[in-house]
């Protein structure tokens, strides 16, 4: 038999295969990148290299349902946030907001509004407008595999540009014609963020016809919903009402309650999708296990102001009339760019910013900056998002524990890291998710079984995405596998420190080449896009 070098047995770990099912002690043989055999006793005949798996845990690739590496996957092929975690699939497109299907004039809009989330490309080419074209510079060669959503807010962006109001029946139309597209070129389904713009601006029955092409290609709706503050569960009511009439299976992402008075009140929240799954609607959502959010500096201004687009945004908010109104919505009556309350400058803190004079706000937060400089918070505020031209970036604190827990817990529960790379100090949970789920709240606070924490990673995710050989370690399977110490899987990014790399990973495989070998970091880039055309 010729050997190829994607083929290898690891003998001796305890296989935990990623349906939820106890793990056992067993040897695995893969074969030309699948997984030929499952043995619970010893396999005389290995493939291949002979790994030892000997008080090590074999598991399938975990699957990141919400990730914002749109560009980091291309411009960075170590790709060390998600490789040295166990990651093999990311799936990207996010919050609405991504760089395809558009023309120039919405990729030069979208390079200035998402610069805080992704920074840009620098030297490299960038040469694709569609989807079909974007998976095809991923095709080039990834650390990971990548699954694409069509952002609802791009697609918006390309059909009425940045102006409020809400869509003509012809707009809707056209709308569902570039989403029928991106579903043919190979998008799993549709992503919105519903408080950023133009998105924003839409109405729920604009959301429900577009949906309806989601759900004639069996893509789902991965929706950034209307409000995480105050009337999250109104927002919530109406993503399942856009589920039940479009037929397109909903996915909460990033699904927390962080607004104070919710704290402690997550049951609510699941008591609201139990009663909507009794009535044949399916739901599924993510979290990543930290409190805090992150986004773009700008994110938090009122809808009213960021009409139109960057440029008349930038020339608008130098007006002292047009920045007291702001500051008036910031600080007393509420921006719906802050979820409908007012901001606490406390809690605001510089994540990333380009201009070398401003570096020394990196890691501070609004309230103590401003009061260096004499000014209010939501004046300093506006200064810095002038200065840095909208580039910069923040982390958001707050949330509640007892909440994190309880959705955590939840069936329907799957992991994404909502994972930011660009800036100086970008929030810990890019590189720090999974093996926080695994270390700390499986090994250590025992809040749920490692095969349950795995499941949530690896089954329950390749289930919502429609894959039908991977996720499972499971004889026929793609060999997208991860061999880990889970005695010894740690985050150990921070936010003072959040490119630390987890440890505890020993092999990660995609199709049976080596990501990461004996914890280094490999040179191979065997990561694809993923297309959903290719399930059916």
């Amino acid at each position: 038999m010729t050997m190829t070098p994607n083929s290898f047995t690891v003998k001796g770990a305890k296989i935990i295969d990623g349906s939820g099912d106890e793990g056992f002690q067993g040897d695995v043989c893969v074969q030309n990148g699948r997984i030929q055999t499952i043995s619970k006793t010893f396999i005389r005949d290995s493939i291949g290299k002979v790994i030892d798996g000997d008080n090590l845990v074999l598991a399938p690739g975990f699957i990141d349902m919400h990730s914002h590496s749109d560009l980091g996957v291309i411009a960075d092929k170590a790709h060390l946030s998600k490789v040295t975690q166990g990651v093999t699939l990311e799936v990207v497109g996010q919050d609405g907001l991504s760089y395809v299907p558009t023309n120039d004039f919405v990729q030069a809009e979208l390079r200035a509004q998402l610069y805080g989330w992704n920074g840009s490309l620098n030297d490299k080419d960038w040469n694709f407008n569609s989807v079909g074209e974007y998976l095809r510079e991923v095709d080039k060669g990834c650390a990971v595999n990548v699954a694409y959503l069509v952002p609802h807010g791009t697609v918006r962006m390309l059909i009425r540009g940045m102006d409020e109001g809400v869509s003509s029946l012809e707009d809707v139309k056209n709308m569902q014609a570039v989403i029928r597209t991106g579903m043919q070129e190979g998008a799993f389904g549709l992503s919105a963020g519903l408080t950023y713009f133009p998105a924003a601006y839409s109405d729920t029955n604009e959301l429900i016809e577009l949906c309806k092409v989601v759900s004639e290609f069996g893509g789902y709706f991965s929706v950034h919903h209307r409000s995480y503050g105050a009337k999250v569960l109104e927002a919530i009511v109406e993503c399942i009402e856009i589920s039940s009439v479009s037929k397109a299976p909903l996915h909460l992402t990033h699904c927390h309650m962080g607004a104070p008075i919710y704290h402690g009140r997550a049951g609510e929240l699941l008591e609201l999708l139990d009663a909507a799954t009794e009535k044949g609607i399916d739901i599924s959502l993510d979290t990543y296990p930290y409190l805090a959010g992150s986004s773009y500096l700008h994110v938090l201004l009122p809808s009213w102001v960021q009409s139109g687009g960057i440029e008349q945004l930038r020339t608008r908010l130098r007006e002292p009339e047009i920045q007291r109104r702001v500051i008036q919505n910031l600080d007393h009556l509420g921006s719906d760019g802050n979820q409908g309350g007012v901001v606490n400058w406390d809690n605001i803190v510089i994540a990333g910013v380009e201009r070398p004079e401003n570096k020394g706000f990196v890691g501070c937060n609004i309230s103590q900056l401003a009061k260096n400089y004499n000014k209010l918070g939501s004046q300093f505020y506006i200064d810095l998002v002038l200065s840095e031209d909208f580039k910069a970036s923040v982390v958001v604190f707050g949330g509640n524990e007892e909440n994190v827990r309880t959705i955590m817990k939840d069936r329907r529960h799957m992991v994404g890291t909502d994972g930011i790379l660009h800036g100086d100090r970008p929030h810990p949970r890019a590189y720090g998710t999974f093996a926080r789920f695994l270390g700390h709240y499986s090994r250590d606070e025992k809040m749920f079984s490692l095969e349950g924490a795995i499941n949530r990673m690896t089954g329950r995710p390749a289930k919502r995405l429609g894959l039908q050989d991977r996720g499972l370690v499971k004889e026929g399977y793609r060999a997208d596998l991860v061999l880990l110490d889970e005695e010894k899987v740690v985050d150990r990014a921070t936010f003072e420190s959040p490119r630390l790399p987890a440890s505890g990973f020993e092999y990660v495989w995609i199709d049976g080449f080596p990501t990461l070998a004996k914890c280094d970091r490999t040179d191979l880039v065997p990561g694809k896009g993923l297309r959903k055309f290719d399930l059916n």
